[in-house]
């Protein structure tokens, strides 16, 4: 029922208990006159005082009818949300065209991977913009040789080529290029790099074209395409850095100026193409068809194959392994050449609070061997064992605030048939000549181990004052002595030939100090 009705119904009980209220009783203590003029009422009297009673509650229901329209409104309005007329036909909703699904976040992006050995220490990028990520880098250092080589050169070595002279190491102008999915990179390598590095590589003695100059002043040079695939896929061809001893080919991004064998010995570069395939952000897994072993064109008529594996499933823990094989990477023989590289770093300590902030070690291992052509991997009837192993295992310790660091490491290496032996430059020598007084015949046994101890200075990101001492040692004499390893008056014939009255004077043992100070933005 209604709230009104029922509101008229008490109206009505109220009117009528008046009209009969207004008869005076007994009770009341009204006189037997007064009693007897109200009982001589007639009915007209009281149909007379019924209408006067309708028409009270008829004023009275009015009056509540239009006190409860006044509020009624209001109720409704708070109750109830408004909803605006149109005031013209609303055509229907377009239908919205699916959004591109987001990119993810950038392999490897989840953890802060700076303090790894053989990775950029950097967190901004200060020559960036929508389509080009500029890079700029300067290696310039003093090294001193306590075997004091007349001709100040050093030998066994791309990191460091001269003694006793200030010299620039390295000049490296480039970055990345982005638009798209395209991308591109480019680097230079002006400097000794532009020397040492093409002078360890024999393939451009076969055929015409000098390789060689080709990509002297180069160090890296590709362009590729992104695939949306997972957490990505870059294809990509050009010349590009070798994983293959962990060590970056720039020193500013290493723990050290001077590595072990293990990585100075083995390619600082590839010239083919490779994909990267990252299945998420923790894992990438690269494939590669390169034209040989650090070698810008190709000895044989076999390409070399290999892939790496990274995998870094926290952010203290990095593994990488690297594999080679099918190359035959020998001038003028059919040699097939196999080589596995696996490192692995931990950060042991991290408590960016205290003085003493971070601790890592790095740990890489390598074996290989060449097959064919007069060796064998393990040596027999077939011919002389040919094959190499190695270690070298570094610590490095962070303080205040990753200001100052100091590393303490070293390794080994044996290779019988010295293929992997970096060739001493005597008398011009280079990888395509070769020379007498450094043989590399089958079979020709070679031992080395070697240490060293850095302290590094790091006002800041970009910069690096670095202070390096290295103990570097043979089975057989391989470093620069003091009198030095070209011939009086410069080199003379054919490089590397054999200089009649003369001989190098190679030792055993080496000792150096070096101060480097390195750049990168």
């Amino acid at each position: 029922m209604s709230k009104v009705p029922s509101q008229i119904h008490w109206i009505l009980a109220i009117g009528l208990a008046l009209t009969f209220s207004q008869r005076p009783s007994l009770a009341q203590g009204a006189s037997a006159s007064q009693l007897q003029a109200a009982d001589q009422r007639t009915p007209a009297d009281v149909i007379k005082e019924l209408d006067a009673m309708k028409q009270r509650i008829a004023e009275l229901e009015a009056e509540l009818n239009s006190k409860i329209n006044q509020t009624a409104p209001a109720a409704a309005q708070a109750a109830v949300p408004a909803v605006a007329a149109p005031q013209q036909p609303v055509a229907p909703p377009i239908p919205q065209i699916a959004a591109e699904r987001p990119e993810p976040p950038a392999p490897f992006s989840f953890a802060d991977f700076t303090w790894l050995n053989g990775n950029a220490r950097n967190h901004d990028s200060v020559l960036d913009s929508k389509y080009f990520t500029g890079e700029f880098r300067v290696d310039t250092s003093y090294i001193y040789d306590y075997n004091h080589p007349i001709d100040h050169t050093l030998d066994g070595t791309t990191e460091g080529t001269r003694t006793g002279e200030f010299q620039v190491q390295d000049i490296g102008v480039g970055g990345d290029f982005h638009a798209g999915d395209m991308q591109g990179r480019f680097l230079t390598q002006f400097g000794m790099y532009s020397t040492a590095t093409p002078r360890n590589d024999a393939s451009p003695s076969i055929g015409q074209w000098d390789l060689a100059d080709a990509y002297r002043y180069v160090s890296e040079a590709y362009g590729g395409y992104h695939l949306h695939v997972q957490d990505g896929i870059n294809i990509q061809a050009g010349i590009f850095m070798s994983y293959v001893g962990l060590f970056s080919y720039y020193n500013f991004d290493n723990w050290t100026y001077q590595p072990s064998y293990v990585s100075s010995n083995t390619p600082w570069f590839f010239n083919g193409m490779r994909v990267q395939w990252f299945p998420n952000q923790k894992l990438k897994i690269e494939p590669w068809l390169i034209n040989g072993w650090q070698s810008y064109g190709k000895y044989n008529g076999r390409p070399g194959v290999g892939a790496q594996i990274l995998w870094r499933p926290t952010g203290w823990f990095s593994f990488v392994g690297n594999q080679y094989g099918v190359g035959e990477d020998t001038v003028g023989l059919h040699r097939t050449r196999m080589h596995t590289d696996d490192s692995i770093e931990v950060k042991y300590y991290d408590e960016p609070a205290k003085f003493m902030d971070k601790t890592a070690f790095s740990l890489t291992i390598d074996v290989g061997c060449e097959n064919g052509g007069g060796v064998t991997c393990t040596g027999g009837k077939q011919g002389p064992a040919q094959n190499f192993t190695g270690f070298m295992i570094y610590n490095r310790w962070w303080f205040d605030k990753d200001k100052f660091a100091v590393t303490i490491g070293g390794g080994a290496m044996n290779n019988p048939g010295r293929y992997l032996v970096l060739l001493p430059p005597i008398n011009g020598a280079t990888a395509a000549s070769g020379t007498p007084y450094f043989t590399q015949n089958p079979g020709d046994p070679f031992k080395a181990w070697d240490a060293q101890a850095t302290f590094d200075f790091m006002p800041s990101q970009f910069v690096t004052w670095r202070f390096e001492y290295t103990h570097r040692a043979s089975n057989v004499p391989y470093f620069s002595g003091m009198g030095g390893i070209t011939p009086p008056g410069g080199n003379m014939g054919d490089p590397g030939s054999f200089v009649q009255g003369w001989s190098p004077d190679l030792r055993k043992r080496e000792n150096r100090l070096i101060i480097a100070l390195l750049v990168k933005l």
